[in-house]
């Protein structure tokens, strides 16, 4: 017996009834042969941890743009943390921690430069649309490894493609990932926003304070334990109807008072004018695209999603020095 084999074992002696077993995943689009260490599900984790695409995510925007300030959090902090509430999460229900690591850290993939406005801007430009969680999905599936892409397994991009609110995934470790997603940028938000002075303590509603707490660190701890206490032993992720009703009233006040704030979002509009532009110069020159992205345009149609490939892979800092490279005038000298 493998090492492999000997965890699966374990997993069946271990978890619930109704966690997802990697031994009886759904399987890859393409036949593999299994390692003989890591089940499927680890081996997935390891494969999006190691990916290029993980690795931009440190310095792509979560909410604040270019913030002034060391403790802000990036789209890379963002998805630690949601790994680590969503496997805090599963590991007291008895659920599959690797499955839910792996889907947590492949959620925000394929997030564009500086975050939501980013995706607005791509998402206006393309005559199809553009949707983070469709292109975190077309990451691992087409364009990582140079159009290779992870081949990951159909539980963990099933978890990928659903993670948002108005999502449905097939598995409950999926369904822990979106509800960590929530949990996790309500709480960060609120901490950044009142590092930054937007918000103090006092200005969060006693509708919120008085059910989950009047600190980050308490709403946070009573979030998950609610969670894992709603779910304890049965086939379904769930929050208290009160605690549920919390969120939703977190949800509405951090629209209000955050994400739409002009000193927060003062600077948004001229990355969705950068990401716009980006977008019409590279439409025109595909020739300046990357080689595995050339060989994807057949039409009309695919021209379009090659450029949204190219530019929402692309980090802030990249973005902007091409901008600039692009549209800037340089002084003019003579060598």
């Amino acid at each position: 017996m493998t090492i492999r084999e000997e965890l699966e074992e374990r997993e069946r002696e271990i978890l619930a009834p109704w966690a997802s077993l990697s031994a009886e995943s759904r399987g890859r689009e393409r036949d593999e042969i299994p390692c003989d260490i890591r089940p499927a599900f680890q081996r997935d984790r390891d494969r999006i941890l190691h990916s290029k695409s993980f690795r931009r995510l440190k310095d792509k925007t979560q909410v604040f743009l270019a913030p002034a300030g060391d403790h802000y959090r990036t789209r890379m902090t963002h998805t630690l943390e949601v790994s680590q509430n969503a496997r805090t999460i599963a590991k007291a229900l008895r659920l599959n921690e690797d499955l839910v690591e792996a889907i947590a850290l492949g959620h925000d993939l394929g997030h564009t430069p500086f975050g939501h406005a980013g995706e607005r801007a791509l998402n206006r430009a393309c005559p199809e649309g553009f949707r983070h969680n469709e292109q975190s999905l077309r990451l691992v599936d087409v364009l990582e490894r140079d159009g290779r892409g992870l081949n990951l397994t159909w539980e963990v991009r099933d978890g990928i493609l659903n993670h948002q609110t108005s999502g449905s995934p097939s598995t409950l470790e999926g369904q822990i990932v979106r509800i960590s997603d929530k949990i996790a940028y309500f709480h960060h938000d609120m901490d950044d926003a009142m590092r930054a002075g937007i918000l103090t303590e006092a200005d969060v509603p006693e509708e919120i304070t008085s059910v989950v707490g009047r600190t980050t660190g308490d709403r946070l701890d009573r979030f998950i334990h609610d969670m894992i206490r709603t779910s304890q032993g049965k086939p379904v992720i769930a929050m208290s109807e009160p605690v549920a009703q919390a969120m939703k009233n977190m949800r509405a006040f951090m629209h209000r008072r955050v994400y739409s704030d002009p000193v927060a979002k003062g600077e948004e509009s001229k990355a969705e004018q950068m990401v716009e532009a980006l977008y019409e110069y590279y439409l025109v020159h595909t020739d300046r695209l990357p080689d595995h992205l050339r060989a994807m345009i057949a039409d009309e149609q695919s021209r379009a999603r090659a450029v949204c490939d190219y530019i929402s892979a692309m980090s802030d800092r990249f973005a902007i020095a091409k901008f600039e490279e692009l549209f800037v005038p340089r002084a003019w000298s003579v060598l």
